[in-house]
């Protein structure tokens, strides 16, 4: 229960990045901006993959997951942030932040899992083609989709539940732009310890280990590479395996920096900083970095939304 001096809380204050009206009106455009690129980079690749017939690999499966994932992380955040930037604070009541934390720890959880996963397509396809065929098969990609998904949902109920148990007794201030987990620690009167612990413990045993298994294939990639008597193939496998891997240590970097010690004596504005990186930075880098500059995205953007009707064209060349 939720209570100050006796009352029952129901509503926290965001406070958001400050009151001065012109830092808040250019964060406004620039967040709403980011936030608009988004949201359509990652639709893009989801179309793509669901029509293009070229797209249908496995890579392309979790590629257009982890847009699913990044448009869930953005949204769970971005909408209230926007409101909170434009008024120079916002109230939020104790349900919508407990359910927006929910949403975001899932697909943050979600999105490391499907980054493993990637990883470990990337690592099948380079340093075992002769069998990633029979092993990535039709349904593999799809159940593997769907247990990264399952785990993030379901590892993220742990720690709401532990949060629901909690009692705020006052201020109901958050020094942040949504309800994230340090902050919201900060205004608990009770012991949270338990929930430290967990959230410790889940960042060091699943997240830590998803890491060491990225930078294991990762290595296993990079002796592959030099394998490669090509150099224009070597060159390009490289890159694409470079920009994921500099996607994934930010990514998890800032996860780690984050959760591994939500302690009291955390500093907000860090916290806000990395935040803003998770929240809508990264859900716009991904369809760049990892499918607007592929080959194939652009040959199916061009089908799909710039090539001609065929069948027009072949009846106008027979009318002429």
């Amino acid at each position: 229960m939720a209570e100050v001096n006796g009352t029952i809380i129901k509503q926290f204050l965001l406070l958001g990045f400050g009151n001065h009206w012109l830092t808040n009106y250019l964060l406004f455009i620039n967040f709403l901006l980011i936030f608009i690129l988004a949201l359509l980079g990652n639709c893009v690749i989801i179309v793509l993959v669901a029509k293009s017939q070229s797209l249908k690999s496995p890579m392309y499966v979790f590629l257009s997951q982890l847009s699913f994932s990044d448009i869930l992380l953005t949204s769970s955040v971005t909408p209230k942030m926007l409101q909170v930037v434009k008024d120079q604070e916002g109230i939020i009541n104790v349900t919508d932040c407990l359910t927006q934390l929910y949403f975001f720890g899932a697909s943050a959880l979600t999105e490391c899992a499907l980054l493993s996963v990637m990883s470990y397509d990337r690592y099948l396809a380079i340093c075992n083609p002769l069998h990633y065929a029979a092993i990535m098969n039709h349904t593999l990609p799809h159940s593997l989709a769907m247990t990264c998904w399952l785990a993030g949902f379901l590892l993220a109920m742990i720690t709401e539940i532990l949060i629901f148990q909690l009692d705020f007794c006052g201020p109901n201030i958050i020094d942040h732009f949504f309800c994230d987990l340090a902050p919201l620690l900060q205004l608990s009167c009770s012991d949270t310890k338990s929930v430290e612990i967990q959230v410790s413990i889940t960042v060091m045993t699943i997240i830590f280990t998803q890491l060491l298994f990225v930078l294991g294939t990762y290595i296993c990639i990079f002796f592959s590479i030099l394998q490669i008597s090509s150099t224009g193939s070597r060159q390009k496998v490289f890159s694409t395996c470079s920009s994921h891997l500099m996607v994934v240590s930010t990514y998890y970097g800032t996860i780690i920096a984050l959760y591994v010690a939500p302690s009291r004596g955390y500093s907000l504005n860090l916290n806000k900083m990395l935040s803003l990186l998770n929240t809508i930075a990264t859900p716009l880098c991904n369809p760049i970095i990892y499918s607007l500059r592929n080959n194939e995205i652009k040959i199916a953007i061009s089908k799909i939304y710039f090539q001609k009707n065929p069948l027009k064209d072949q009846r106008q060349s027979g009318t002429g």
